[in-house]
């Protein structure tokens, strides 16, 4: 059997054989050279960023930043976007954070939407800071969608929605109507303002949006004629008085609860106001709320046919009276608050949980579905965006006196326009 002669015997035979020096020297340097070919491929290897992976990435970045100050000041990792497409069933939009973005416009200002009441006109009444404008709800587990004024009105097409309750309800039917009017030339839309029901038409998609003031959605003697709290009487079998102005309506949405406010007790009854004073019964605010709404859910289901109208209820909107709530002790009020509350799982006393469950616990047994557009604890952290002095009482804007006095006269209730009413409906849309 024989064997190949290897390379290293080859060279060892010739050297043996005693070849000349430069034939020697040749095949060294052609060891060598090849050597460092090789060396060459490597470091090629090594420093290609294709082949490179992630994590050695991170390290060499670490490394360049501390050539001059410290990594963590140097180096941004951006934050991975794990949220996914909002899906009403699986996306609590309760939890969330707002956060500060100066490029998202307003789809109008108190001074491009004719139709904004005093009340909610901010910037018109005299406020200088504009950043309570910019700030977006973005909940922790999905993506919020933007709102979509044409998309809105395609879904109302041939459709009449109505807002019915308080001014907060108000509040919202105003963002709504601001945030679609003006992509409709003046010819092709039309507004009719009224005490108790007012009515925009988007006339070229044949839709209304509308608003019924019923600020207790049960019948009361304060319905039009605004009573003292201490004078109210509340006829808590009954929305009859109202409830024939939302008939046929396709898309209904619901609010109460400010005006029950006004007292750890209220005067009630069943049947006629004929009995005035001698009539009433005086209840605990959360049993007579719960009555009350449970005559209005009674009303629905008996009424309301499902595969033809859809039922909405928003839930609390927070009052913002007392500044340490949020730990402002020597605060007035959300006078002068310029930022929202940080603090998570806020919850001031301007929202009554007693009341928010006879909410849940009023819907939850009703056999015709209502969605809750629950708006309450990412409001809850707005502070910052109320009218506070720049609105009005009595139908007149705040004169210098009452200005100077926020702790009586700023409003921590209602919320300026553009504002957070444009979130809610941002998520009523979604929800739609």
């Amino acid at each position: 059997m024989s064997f190949a002669a290897s390379p290293s015997t080859t060279i060892m035979k010739a050297y043996r054989g005693k070849l000349p020096l430069s034939v020697i020297s040749v095949i060294v340097c052609a060891f060598a050279f090849l050597a460092l070919l090789y060396t060459e491929r490597l470091s090629f290897l090594s420093s290609n960023p294709i082949l490179k992976s992630k994590s050695c990435a991170r390290k060499a970045a670490v490394v360049k930043a501390s050539d001059h100050q410290p990594a963590e000041e140097n180096l941004e990792i951006p934050e991975i976007d794990d949220r996914f497409e909002f899906d009403p069933e699986e996306c609590d939009i309760t939890r969330g954070k707002w956060v500060f973005n100066r490029s998202i416009n307003p789809l109008y200002n108190d001074s491009s939407c004719p139709y904004l009441d005093r009340q909610y006109s901010c910037v018109k009444n005299g406020r200088l800071d504009f950043d309570y404008r910019h700030w977006e709800w973005q909940p922790d587990d999905c993506n919020l969608p933007r709102f979509d004024p044409e998309r809105a009105l395609r879904k109302l097409r041939g459709k009449r929605l109505l807002f019915a309750g308080d001014s907060l309800q108000r509040n919202q039917w105003e963002s709504f109507v601001c945030m679609v009017e003006w992509t409709i030339p003046p010819e092709k839309k039309s507004m009719k303002m009224g005490k108790v029901r007012s009515v925009f038409k988007a006339k070229e998609y044949n839709a209304t949006i509308e608003f019924y003031w019923a600020p207790f959605l049960v019948e009361s003697n304060s319905d039009i004629d605004v009573l003292d709290p201490k004078k109210r009487i509340l006829k808590v079998d009954s929305v009859a008085k109202h409830s024939k102005h939302w008939e046929g309506v396709d898309i209904l949405a619901f609010n109460t609860y400010v005006w029950w406010m006004s007292g750890l007790r209220l005067k009630t009854l069943w049947g006629s106001f004929a009995n005035g004073e001698e009539g009433y019964w005086e209840l605990d605010t959360p049993v007579a709320y719960q009555i009350g709404l449970k005559t209005w859910a009674n009303w629905i289901d008996s009424t309301i046919n499902p595969n033809k109208t859809r039922v909405f209820f928003t839930t609390i909107s927070p009052i913002h009276t007392r500044s340490e709530d949020w730990g402002r002790n020597n605060g007035l009020k959300c006078f002068n608050e310029t930022k929202p509350v940080m603090t998570k799982n806020l919850w001031g006393s301007g929202s009554d949980k007693t009341m928010m469950g006879v909410v849940t616990d009023v819907v939850k047994k009703m056999k015709v579905a209502v969605t809750v557009v629950n708006i309450t604890q990412l409001s809850e952290y707005r502070v910052d965006a109320h009218s506070s002095i720049y609105t009005e009482t009595g139908g007149r804007l705040l004169n210098d006196e009452e200005k100077a006095d926020p702790g009586r006269h700023a409003d921590c209730i209602h919320w300026c326009l553009p504002g957070v009413p444009d979130t809610w409906n941002q998520i009523f849309l979604t929800l739609l």
